[in-house]
This record gives C-alpha cells, sequence and structure tokens, in this order.
C-alpha cells in the first residue's frame, strides 16, 4: 500500500515520537478492512512507540482509533486516509505521540480552555484539498483537549451514511449530530466559532496595538507580497486577514507561477505566510475589515475598524482584499448550496460519482471544472450566457473530444430546481428563441468569475461599477495614504503573479509617501 518512498519518510516522523501510542483497529471483512490492516501493521512495523490491537468494535467498521497509551480515546479514522489525507494521519501520530504542533501557544491554550461536549464528525474525500487543514483542526483539538471527540470519515467508504445525511459537498462537519459547518475552516476559525467570547478579546488586542507604519488588509498573494516588500525596509507592518493566502487556498494546481514548475494551493499559501512571518510581520488572521477612516490631515493615522469591534491604527494602508467566487443569482443557488450547488469541482465533484451534473459557466475555470468532472460523473452540462465558450481553445478542444459533455451557448440559467432536500435540476433559456429547457440532474457547479471584495469601502473611495478599487500605476487609490493591490483593483488579469507584482508596488509607494510625508 505505502511504496518504499513513504515507508522511509514515514519511519522518520515515526522517530520523532516521544511517548508510546496505541492503534486500536475495529475492522469487518471488506476490502476497505483488509487494506486497513495492511497500514496499521506497516506503521506498527516501522516504530518500537506503537502497538496495534484489533479488539475495537466501534459502529464504524473499519476504523481505527489514534490514542495515548494507557488511553482508549482519540482521533479516529473512518475508511482509509490516505491521499490528501496522508499527512493528517502521520500528524496525528505525532501529535498524539507527544510532537509538538507547528501553532502558536494561544491557540493550544484556546483549545484547552473549551468547556462542553464537543463530538464532531468530519467528512471529507481522499481528492479534496479544502478537507486536510479542517482534518488535522479538528485532529488537533480532540488530541488537547478531552471533552473534544472526533471521527474523521471517508465519504467514499461509508457512502450509505453520505447519501443519509444528504453529504453534497466535502468537508462537511457535524458537531454533536447537526451540521457545524462546510468548506474550508482552520482551527483559529473553529475555535472562534465555539468561544462567544472570543471576539471580544480580538478586539481588545487590536485595540492595545500600536500604530502600525504600513497596515496590510487582506492576506493573499498581493497581501503577502506587500508585507515582505514593506518588512524589509525596517518599519512596523502589520496584516490583517480573514484568512491568510486568501483565494489561492481554493485553487488546485498552481503551474505558472515564475520559477515555482508546479505547486498546489494552501502550499503554496502555507509558503506565502512563512515567509511573511520571517520578516516579522504582525499577522492577525480572522480579520474582517467593516470601515476605513481616512486621516484627518496627510501625515495623521487612518483608522480600520474590524467586524468584531476593535480599531487599528496606521500611517498608511494597503487594501489587497481580493475577490470571490460571484453567484450566478437565480432561485434555488442559495436554497441548495452544499445540497447539489456547488462551487469547487476538486473538492466535490467525486461525491457525484456515476450522476449527472451541469457546470455554470465557459471561461477557463468553468471548462477546467467540466473537463475534471467529466472523468468522474456520468454526464455534464455546460451552460455559457455568451455565444461562444470563452475559454482557451486547447481547453475548448479538449471539451469537445469528451462523449459525456454537452455545450450550451448563449443561454440564461433561470433557475435550479430540487425536491426540498437537495438539487434534481437547472432551466435555462436559450437567449435568441426564448425557448426553456430543463436538465434533470444532481449537481450543478458555478464557475462564472469573480467580486472583488470591496462592498465596506463604497463611501470611502472611488469604484467602478464592478465594486473595483481605482488605482493609478502606482497602486495609490482617491485618498492619501491609502493603497490597493491584486484582485480588488481595477488592475486586469486576475492572476497570483500580476497580484504579488501589484502588491510590491503597493508597498514601494506606501514606503516612498511615509518618507515623504512628515508625521502627524
Amino acid at each position: 500500500m505505502l511504496d518504499d518512498t513513504l515507508k522511509s519518510q514515514l519511519q522518520t516522523y515515526l522517530g520523532m515520537l516521544r511517548q508510546p501510542i496505541r492503534l486500536i483497529a475495529s475492522l469487518d471483512d471488506s476490502e476497505t478492512g483488509a487494506e486497513m490492516r495492511n497500514l496499521l501493521e506497516t506503521i506498527v512495523a516501522l516504530s518500537d512507540k506503537v502497538t496495534l490491537e484489533t479488539t475495537g468494535d466501534d459502529i464504524r467498521k473499519p476504523s481505527f482509533v489514534v490514542a495515548r497509551d494507557g488511553e482508549s480515546t482519540g482521533v479516529r479514522f473512518a475508511g482509509l486516509p490516505l491521499g490528501h489525507e496522508f499527512t493528517s494521519l502521520v500528524l496525528a501520530l505525532l501529535w498524539t505521540g507527544g510532537h509538538p504542533p507547528k501553532v502558536e501557544q494561544d491557540i493550544i491554550d484556546s483549545i484547552k480552555a473549551l468547556d462542553g461536549d464537543f463530538n464532531f464528525e468530519v467528512y471529507m474525500s481522499l481528492s479534496c484539498h479544502n478537507c486536510p487543514d479542517v482534518v488535522q483542526a479538528l485532529s488537533l483539538m480532540a488530541i488537547f483537549n478531552p471533552k473534544v471527540k472526533t471521527v474523521v470519515i471517508e465519504g467514499g467508504a461509508f457512502q450509505k451514511e453520505v447519501t443519509e445525511r444528504e453529504i453534497m459537498a466535502v468537508p462537511m462537519v457535524f458537531l454533536n449530530g447537526k451540521v457545524f459547518g462546510s468548506g474550508r475552516m482552520n482551527v483559529e476559525e473553529i475555535v472562534a466559532k465555539l468561544d462567544i467570547n472570543a471576539g471580544a478579546r480580538e478586539a481588545a488586542k487590536l485595540n492595545a496595538k500600536e500604530d502600525f507604519d504600513v497596515l496590510i488588509v487582506g492576506g493573499g498573494p498581493a497581501g503577502a507580497a506587500a508585507a515582505i516588500y514593506a518588512a524589509r525596509k525596517g518599519i512596523r507592518v502589520g496584516v490583517a486577514a480573514e484568512r491568510f493566502g486568501g483565494q489561492t487556498n481554493d485553487t488546485m494546481a498552481i503551474e505558472n507561477y515564475i520559477s515555482v514548475l508546479e505547486t498546489d494551493g494552501p502550499k503554496f499559501a502555507a509558503a506565502l505566510e512563512a515567509q511573511v512571518r520571517h520578516y516579522g510581520v504582525d499577522i492577525m488572521n480572522l480579520q474582517r475589515a467593516t470601515k476605513v477612516i481616512p486621516a484627518s490631515t496627510p501625515g495623521a493615522m487612518i483608522q480600520v475598524q474590524m467586524e468584531n469591534g476593535g480599531t487599528l491604527n496606521a500611517r498608511t494602508v494597503i487594501l489587497s482584499t481580493g475577490a470571490r467566487w460571484r453567484n450566478v443569482n437565480v432561485p434555488g443557488e442559495q436554497e441548495y448550496k452544499n445540497k447539489g450547488v456547488a462551487y469547487c469541482p476538486h473538492c466535490d465533484g467525486p461525491l457525484f460519482k456515476g450522476k449527472r451534473t451541469a457546470v455554470i459557466g465557459g471561461g477557463n475555470s468553468g471548462i477546467e471544472a467540466a473537463i475534471d468532472l467529466a472523468g468522474v460523473v456520468e454526464h455534464v452540462t455546460v451552460i455559457e450566457f455568451a455565444d461562444q465558450l470563452k475559454a482557451d481553445a486547447v481547453l475548448v478542444n479538449k471539451l469537445n473530444s469528451l462523449p459525456n459533455v454537452d455545450v450550451y451557448t448563449n443561454a440564461q440559467t433561470t433557475q435550479i430546481t430540487g425536491d426540498g432536500s437537495i438539487v434534481n435540476g437547472i432551466s435555462f433559456k436559450d437567449r435568441a428563441t426564448g425557448v426553456e429547457h430543463h436538465v434533470e440532474l444532481a449537481g450543478v457547479f458555478v464557475q462564472i468569475g469573480l467580486v472583488p471584495n470591496t462592498e465596506f469601502l463604497k463611501e470611502t473611495l472611488d469604484l467602478t461599477k464592478f465594486g473595483e478599487i481605482v488605482v493609478d500605476a502606482k497602486g495609490h487609490t482617491n485618498v492619501p495614504g491609502v493603497f490597493a493591490a491584486g484582485d480588488c483593483t481595477t488592475v486586469p488579469f486576475k492572476q497570483i503573479v500580476i497580484a504579488a507584482g501589484e502588491g510590491s508596488k503597493a508597498a514601494l509607494s506606501a514606503f516612498d509617501y511615509l518618507i515623504r510625508t512628515p508625521v502627524v
């Protein structure tokens, strides 16, 4: 099951265990059960600090618990944690065995302080690149707080559960039997949802911070590049971000960033954060800005107010808030979100194996999604509003070669239908003839572009009719001391490499402003 290279790597990791751990398996006679036994026996053979017991009697079979020596509870994996989740298994082994996690101590303290009974079930798929963050966060919580129980469930091995609970998007998290959340979440976000006093404490921390020379709002490629360039000037820099890494966290493959032949989004986002931290930048995660108050006079402090009530002050501000997936805004989209309406074909595509699906959007993202889905699902219907597909020719040619894809151009989506619980179809109109069409299917993937995250700036900055921040060639906005960069601006071509360049440019412009503007 594990090749020699993986075995060698795993043995190295297991050498970091500081205390013995137990693997307690509940097996069955299925093929997955046999594979699980093989995996666990391989792990045991690689370390004398790991023992295996096959006497478990959990209701989910096959499954196993990673527990400390002398204990019988811990993180439970139901199904095989391979693919993207192999790292989650390795980390669960290390953390249970006493190896310290690479997490800030205040987060660990927040986990330990949680009080209550928290029984988490997280459903994942082995091809989901968003799932490991959630799995690892909940595993960490279970290891450091005995009041937290975590079960990681591989949907492919427990299809009956997936069907009964109407799970049509992963990761999907249940807490004490009720839906807790879906999509990518990190440990800070999960703890904040559980700790009702977290917002007030965070606001107090923000209010107590010293003034910044440069405050960057947004932590995607533009924000990260701005932080690095500003910090290298030896000035005080902070980054307030909802989620460091931005959209790159949700990107499956990155193959066009100069000097990096190939990587994936989560790795790229982690590398961004690591480099920003290397320069001592104050990173404030889970922070949503709600208002920017310009300086009363050039050189005075600009204020940025946050959703939790905190306020940060800075001599200059760089806005790099990025963009989000655009909604199609038709009846049924919100009602059936995560119940058949999805936005990530890489994550959720495997849940529609053998079913009929649709993709709304004929640009590169839409056609790439359709090509990916065609290899998994029974059939794909592509619906494009314009009179022709907008994707690159190489992608269109590939799409046209697939036997299980139908394409409708000049078509306007009018409704996503369902039975009250899950999606069962999509309706669209031929814009030339007015003829209505309805296609029965199980899933709809929306891929129609981006909306800039700038709603909170409408009363402060000049925006285009599309919500983009108007900037000049140096990243200046119409407000002195306020700069902007990346996908939230009027700069054309929303690409990672362009966002990074624009962030660097904005930081240099901000520094030029600082050295030329007397402090008030």
